[in-house]
């Protein structure tokens, strides 16, 4: 599995493994230290249940696409906001507009660190 040399790369490689369905390609994606939010007013952090929470996203059924709206960087850090959808035989399981933030690591690959899938929601009350 490819890994993002890029912060504008991370929205793609992030669709491109949850497309896997395999949790372990996913987390690969992320930095477990960092948080979640898998579904609006629900944080997840630790390793154990940040991992709960992508296979519960991986169960969905159907292909996720994630298109990167903007992608903001300043050094070793980049704030993201994604539009991203999950679709099963043209039905759409799950859509909304996240906001991500990514860092690089120390061997040049970014991860993301903070994943608020529906961060930019325009109800949304943080």
């Amino acid at each position: 599995m490819k890994s993002a040399k890029t912060p504008q790369e991370v929205h793609a490689v992030l669709a491109a493994a949850f497309n896997t369905k395999d949790v372990n390609v996913v987390m690969n994606v992320y930095d477990a230290n960092g948080i979640i939010f898998p579904e609006p007013g629900k944080e997840v952090s630790g390793r154990d249940q940040f991992e709960e929470a992508v296979k519960s996203i991986c169960a969905v059924p159907g292909v996720m696409e994630i298109k990167t709206v903007y992608c903001l960087q300043s050094g070793d850090v980049a704030v993201g906001r994604s539009e991203w959808s999950i679709t099963d035989n043209g039905k759409t399981q799950i859509a909304a507009k996240g906001i991500e933030l990514m860092k690089q690591q120390s061997d040049g690959n970014w991860k993301i660190v903070i994943d608020h899938a529906f961060g930019a929601e325009a109800n949304l009350v943080a």
